[in-house]
């Protein structure tokens, strides 16, 4: 495994360009004639397709650690939706999230919390990181599927050409929150669960590092808060563990098995 460092490591300027696009983009919500509630009421339904659905239900519980299993169809459905928050490609993001997981809070660790806030927060990525050269042999179960390098090779294409079609369904309004504002906010509360939960919250189990359970960032992240517990038990489908513990992801996942799209779910031995 390479070892990542956060102070000789080399800016990674076509990410901070994009970033830096992106973030703007979301500022022209505040320009003339770009509000509208529908525009809104767009944005809060693609935050729960794309942050939802596609980074915590499919490239997370799903494929990262295979928690359960659902149809090919219906993977790749939620592999797109995630493909659509444009968090880069599903390849290079399970890839990461796997190194993640296996040096969690240590120096190997992409976006480690001990070097700080903002460098779990988003930090990390405007660097060139050296975990990305291990990316391929932490990926040998997706990389070399076409649907998943598809998604990952076209992921911005993909955006634009979904942003036409939302410019053709309700003008700019639609474009500037429907992808700018979405994406940001989808963006910033993935990366609150890199952050804040390992720094805010409270610890149920000894899993190693720093990760916490935090209520607020399990609302913004359809249960992704739960981050303690999932650190301990990384392949249960489960996160909140607790009755007070709100996972609606969980949820999702119970809704799928009653339809027969969700077999093989894993869960805490002791549940």
């Amino acid at each position: 495994m390479t070892v990542a460092t956060s102070n000789k490591l080399q800016p990674d300027w076509a990410i901070i360009a994009y970033m830096a696009f992106l973030h703007l983009g979301a500022l022209a919500a505040f320009l003339p004639g770009t509000f509208s509630w529908a525009a809104v009421g767009l944005a809060v339904f693609l935050h729960w397709v794309t942050g939802g659905l596609g980074i915590t239900l499919g490239f997370h519980r799903l494929v990262t650690h295979r928690s359960f299993q659902t149809p090919k169809w219906l993977e790749y459905f939620l592999v797109f939706c995630g493909t659509l928050s444009c968090q880069g490609g599903p390849i290079e993001w399970v890839g990461m999230h796997r190194i993640h997981h296996l040096h969690s809070d240590q120096n190997a660790d992409p976006h480690d919390s001990t070097k700080g806030f903002w460098w779990s927060h988003m930090g990390w990525m405007l660097y060139q990181s050296p975990a990305r050269a291990d990316i391929p042999r932490f990926t040998r179960d997706i990389a070399e599927d076409p649907f998943y390098r598809f998604c990952q090779n076209y992921f911005i294409p993909i955006q634009v050409a979904f942003g036409v079609l939302l410019y053709f369904l309700g003008g700019w309004p639609f474009v500037i929150w429907g992808i700018f504002v979405r994406i940001v906010v989808v963006f910033h509360c993935t990366w609150l669960v890199n952050s804040a939960t390992h720094l805010f919250g409270y610890r149920t189990y000894e899993s190693g590092d720093r990760s916490t359970n935090c209520w607020w960032v399990a609302l913004m992240t359809y249960g992704e808060g739960w981050h303690n517990n999932h650190h301990a038990f990384q392949h249960s489908a489960r996160h909140g563990l607790q009755w007070w513990e709100i996972d609606l992801t969980w949820m999702t996942i119970q809704f799928l098995q009653t339809l027969g799209l969700a077999t093989k779910v894993k869960l805490v031995e002791k549940e």
